[in-house]
This record gives C-alpha cells, structure tokens and sequence, in this order.
C-alpha cells in the first residue's frame, strides 16, 4: 500500500522526459507543470499524509521496518519545490467562494456581473481553485472539515513524531550498547542455557538484537535522514530540536543507559502522560519494576526447582524460628565474628535502595531481622556447578564426604575474606 501510495504521488519518475545533465549531482527539483495534478490530487498528498503521521505515532520506530517507511514518506515529500506546490494547492482551496453554484463559476469572469473586484481575478488562478474544490467535494462532500497540512494542528503532530524519532535513536543506542556488553560477558554457561534469565531485562519490544548491528546503525540512519526531510519539509526550528534532543538525552537513569517513561510527579507519586503509556505499550521505555515482599515468599522462577524450594523453604523457616534470638546476638557483635554474620544473615532490604512502584511515592520496608536464606541451593545452576565439582573430585579419588568438607572450607575461607572488605558494602544475598 506505501509503495503504490509514493508511486501515484510521483508520476514525474515515470514521465519520458530526461534529468538535465550537470557536473554535480543535484536533488531532482519537481516541474512545475505538474502542479496542476498536485492541486487536483490535493488529498492524495494532504489527508493521506495526515493519516500516515498518526499512524507512524503509534508506530515502533526503533523497528529497521518502521523507521524504513519513515524516511521513504519523508523523502517523498521533502523533494525541492514539492512542499510549495501542496502549499500552493492549500491556498487555492481555501479562497473564498468566487461564485454560489460551482458549475457557474465562468459567469462570474465576466466584467459586468464581477465589478472592479472579480476583474481583476486572473481567470487562471479561479479555474485552478475551482478545480481544486472540485476535488475536494467530490470526494468528501461539501460538509468536509479540511485539515491543512501546513496548519497549526499537523505541524503539531510533527513535532510529536521528531520527538518520538529521537527517543527511537537513544533506545536504539541503548540496545546497541547493552548487546555489545552482553557479547562481551557471555559465561560458559550461557552456551547451555543455565544463566538465570532476569526478571527486569532488557527492552525485548523489537527485534534489533536478532538482527545486528549493521541494521542497528541503518536504523539510526534512517531516523536522522527522515528527521533532516521533516525539518526541509515544514520548516522546523532547529532551537525547538535541539532542546527536544537534549530533553531525550536526559531522560536517562543513574546507569545513562536506561530511559524512564514520561511522566509528572505528583503527590502520589509518579503519573505516565499519554507519551509515556505510549513509550510503555510500544517498548520504548519502562519503569524497573522489582519484587518488594519477603525474598523468601517471591514467585518461583523458571531456573529453580519448585520442590526443592518448598523443602529449602520449610528448612529454612525452622531454623530461624529455633536460632532467632542466637542470630540476633551474633549480628549485634561489633567485632569480627559480628560482621561475618551479618554479610551472611542480615536482610540485604534493609540496607539496598529499592526502587518503589511509580505509583507509590513512599513505602517502609518491613525488617525481618537476620535469618538463614537456603533457596540459593535450588537453583538449576547451582545444582549443575555442584554436580561438576562432585565429577571433577572424582577424577582424583575423592569421595563425596571429602569433597562437601573442601568446598565448605573454600567457602569458608572466601567468607573470611569477603568479611575484610564487606563493611561499607551491600549485604551477600544468601
């Protein structure tokens, strides 16, 4: 449908007639003896470039495939003497009426029904309108509200869309950067697929991670060509992008890599604006949500086993019932033993910054005091790496027994380390 669209708003590509020849090559200025097709194709070129623009808002723009069709509507348009002629079309159909009934519009070219005023009307300039309004009727009716495509409103619409354009080409950086970083921290084991697959990953809306980074840097090629044809076309003040461009560029989280939605504070926290649940629906941006109850109540994950973190879970729940008020006494020690037992038993809550709910501007964490964590023992990873461990000691003759003391004392022994240098830093997690 786009490309029969562009290929009927063009019939010059078509016509026999041959570009003259220059030195330097030079954008291909539209003959103004197809001005009279423009105006009598007038809503070929306006209604239906105004329903393009609504459709493109509501468009993933970082997508290679949305950001293609983009920059071929805009190129189209942005052709030299193009944009003048639509405008001139414009104007023709938004004359005043010259005559009351549109099929007698030649009585009115004589002198004496016409006065000084109709006179001096060139005749051309009143068959061009009437056959500008001719189409226009015949199409939509004489009720038809005209929307101009150089007006106010659309120009508005504009900017909306440069605005989306340049929030496509930071996420699409964005993605670019953290596909680089994964490549380049890839583990032996994410060949096998035993990496936990975070639950706050990253933007997964498009399909620019499959394809590359060639099509990454096309698509930013593409946003900024069809940025720089939309400015040609209505004339867009370059002040205007500018501070459009750095109000993207500061929308950025503390990381500078992840964008947060549009959106206003207020007393009850943060509320989205229409551009926001629009970034939110087409994947351009997103809050960072996080689970924010009990750690050991959080919804099991596909990298764990369920039965083993019901039974870790129950074990668990006895031990810190019956060596509640021991662990409290550790924890409350202020010399080494007391720090080694908070890296391992405090509740990392109570220390990390949590990023809340936009909806929820304050919440208090509930402190559920120092307390055994084995849940780590059900996941598939940790499973496999003790399972490689066991394998590998076998070699050397080691039976099981042997083998859980050496990696208890290897913990151990990392523990003691990590205790030297943990205070200041965020709790261990288990």
């Amino acid at each position: 449908v786009l490309e029969m669209w562009l290929s009927y708003l063009q019939p010059w590509r078509y016509a026999p007639e041959k570009p003259p020849q220059s030195a330097e090559p030079l954008p291909r200025s539209v003959s103004e003896k197809w001005a009279a097709f423009i105006q009598e194709n007038l809503l070929m070129y306006t209604k239906l470039f105004v329903g393009f623009l609504n459709r493109a808002l509501r468009t993933d723009l970082v997508s290679p495939k949305n950001a293609l069709m983009v920059f071929r509507v805009a190129k189209v348009f942005a052709q030299p003497n193009l944009a003048e002629m639509i405008l001139k079309g414009e104007q023709l159909f938004l004359e005043p009426e010259l005559v009351i009934p549109h099929r007698q519009h030649r009585l009115f070219m004589t002198p004496t029904l016409g006065g000084s005023f109709f006179s001096s009307w060139p005749p051309t300039i009143t068959d061009a309108s009437f056959k500008v309004k001719s189409h226009v009727y015949s199409l939509e009716g004489q009720d038809f509200q005209y929307k101009q495509m150089f007006g106010t409103e659309v120009r508005n619409l504009v900017l909306k869309l440069a605005q989306l354009i340049c929030q496509a080409q930071q996420t699409a950086k964005s993605i670019s950067d953290h596909s680089a970083e994964t490549m380049a921290s890839q583990s032996f084991f994410s060949w096998f697929r035993f990496t936990p697959t975070e639950m706050n990953g990253s933007y997964t809306g498009n399909d620019l991670d499959e394809i590359g980074q060639d099509s990454i840097k096309k698509t930013d090629e593409y946003l900024e060509k069809a940025l720089e044809y939309l400015c040609q076309i209505f004339k867009l003040n370059e002040a205007q992008l500018t501070q459009m461009m750095m109000k993207c560029g500061t929308a950025q989280d503390e990381n500078g890599k992840k964008q947060l939605p549009d959106c206003i504070e207020s007393e009850d926290g943060l509320i989205l604006t229409p551009l926001g649940r629009y970034q939110i629906i087409n994947g351009l941006r997103r809050f960072e949500v996080q689970y924010q109850g009990d750690t050991e109540l959080q919804p099991i994950r596909s990298y764990e086993n369920a039965t083993l973190v019901r039974l870790l879970f129950r074990l668990s729940s006895v031990l810190n019932e019956r060596f509640a008020d021991q662990m409290d006494v550790l924890c409350s020690r202020e010399d080494f033993v007391g720090r080694l037992c908070r890296y391992h038993l405090t509740n990392p809550h109570l220390i990390q910054k949590i990023r809340y709910s936009p909806r929820v501007k304050d919440r208090t964490s509930q402190n559920w005091g120092p307390r055994i964590s084995l849940r780590f023992l059900a996941s598939y990873k940790t499973l496999l790496s003790l399972l490689m461990i066991y394998f590998v000691a076998s070699w050397f003759y080691i039976g099981p027994v042997g083998c859980t003391f050496i990696i208890l004392m290897g913990y151990f022994l990392y523990a003691v380390i990590m205790t030297f240098f943990s205070e200041g830093w965020k709790p261990h997690e288990h």
